[in-house]
């Protein structure tokens, strides 16, 4: 991970990284928390398949991906669920058909800085399949696939990957 060094309230290269979760100025006594930042997935099933995206862009490019992202701020999970499948997918949802499944830890790297972020993940079963007009910046693609041709390795993230493990054996 990148190590900040300069401290963003005196300026002076006196910043101090703990190794978990917060900087500490010498100087000024400023302390920079790296705080949890929240992030939603969302499981699209219809039967056996669920509708998986592909990343356009760093972290992960090219791996397959659950739809979601990170909650804003004064937002519910559940309405990051709902903005984010209509940002990515054009997808409008009701989100009283959201089924919360469970939660998880992950490292989200970004430009050399590591956020830790508790995956929220959710799943939303759909009556038929649906293909949509997709946002070329965040998804080159998406696609229906079966839950048994499922390779974790395929998968961007490792919460997801530990998220399907336990999934599929629910099945």
């Amino acid at each position: 991970m990148k190590v900040l060094k300069y401290c963003p309230n005196c300026g002076k290269e006196s910043l101090n990284w703990d190794g978990e979760k917060k900087w500490s100025c010498s100087q000024c006594s400023f302390t920079l928390y790296n705080n949890v930042a929240g992030a939603v997935a969302v499981v699209i099933r219809h039967g056996d398949e669920v509708y998986l995206t592909r990343r356009n862009q760093d972290p992960k490019k090219d791996k397959l991906d659950l739809a979601g992202g990170f909650v804003d701020p004064r937002e519910s999970a559940e309405e990051t669920c709902k903005r984010e499948l209509f940002e990515e997918l054009q997808l409008d949802i009701d989100i009283s058909n959201l089924k919360y499944i469970t939660s998880l830890p992950n490292i989200y790297q970004y430009k050399e800085i590591d956020y830790n972020t508790i995956d929220l993940f959710y799943e939303y079963r759909v009556q038929k399949k649906f293909e949509v007009s997709i946002e070329l910046s965040e998804i080159s693609e998406t696609q229906w696939i079966a839950l048994k041709d499922i390779n974790l390795e395929d998968l961007a993230f490792d919460s997801q990957k530990r998220f399907f493990k336990e999934y599929l054996k629910n099945l």
